[in-house]
């Protein structure tokens, strides 16, 4: 006794016609109305600071005892004066923060991840929670595997309040900095290899003027999103 299955000519021809197309397909090519592959795809948090307020709280310099990331070390980069910590925890009017009013020269600083260099190459970002005063602004900055520092020529910064924002490493220009004074040096580089990074932080590039308004900066969160890179 013979049993005879419907659709099966057609699940067959379906079948043989698949065949076929990927005999005729280049290698490392998707078949015709494959969907189409992803993207590039954006990195991972790397790292995050949000500061901690010392016990008694009010303003006072800012130190390695002010990082709430076990991970982290800081770099100072204050040729003249003091970048202070401020700001009160869960207030979102004043979140803890550094404010760089007291600084005389241009100063900043940096994140050292003591785990693994960081490469912000591909669709690498920076986030940060920032405000300034006057004219001031805060741009982002690294140290190279091999010692060399530079600045970005992207600044943030808003007079009016808070301001969260986001900044691709891919998009920026650089020029070096010396450290030593907090000042940029030579022209802007035509390339920056940004696949192995010691340090990421954030400068301002003009002296501030004191308590009340005038001109200073504040940073608040600092968010990283990158990879890890070995040392």
């Amino acid at each position: 006794m013979q049993m005879k299955v419907r659709g099966m000519p057609v699940v067959l021809a379906a079948v043989l016609s698949w065949v076929a197309v990927q005999a005729q397909t280049p290698a490392g090519l998707p078949p015709p109305g494959s969907p189409p592959e992803h993207g590039p795809q954006r990195p991972p948090l790397l790292f995050r600071e949000q500061w901690k307020q010392a016990p008694q709280g009010g303003e006072h310099p800012v130190s390695q005892a002010a990082l709430a990331n076990p991970d982290l070390e800081l770099t100072l980069i204050v040729p003249g004066g003091q970048i202070m910590l401020t700001g009160n925890p869960g207030d979102e009017n004043n979140p803890v923060h550094t404010w760089s009013g007291l600084c005389t020269t241009p100063c900043g600083l940096a994140f050292r991840d003591r785990r693994h260099l960081a490469d912000l190459s591909g669709l690498a970002r920076l986030r940060w929670t920032t405000r300034t005063s006057g004219y001031h602004q805060v741009r982002p900055i690294v140290k190279l595997a091999d010692g060399t520092w530079l600045v970005g020529d992207r600044a943030d910064g808003s007079p009016r309040d808070w301001f969260m924002s986001e900044i691709s490493f891919a998009d920026l220009h650089w020029v070096r900095l010396d450290i030593s004074r907090a000042v940029t040096t030579g022209a802007q580089l035509d390339h920056a290899d940004l696949s192995k990074v010691e340090q990421v932080g954030f400068i301002d590039l003009m002296p501030s003027s004191g308590h009340g308004p005038g001109g200073w900066s504040d940073v608040a969160q600092v968010e990283v999103y990158g990879r890890p890179a070995a040392r």
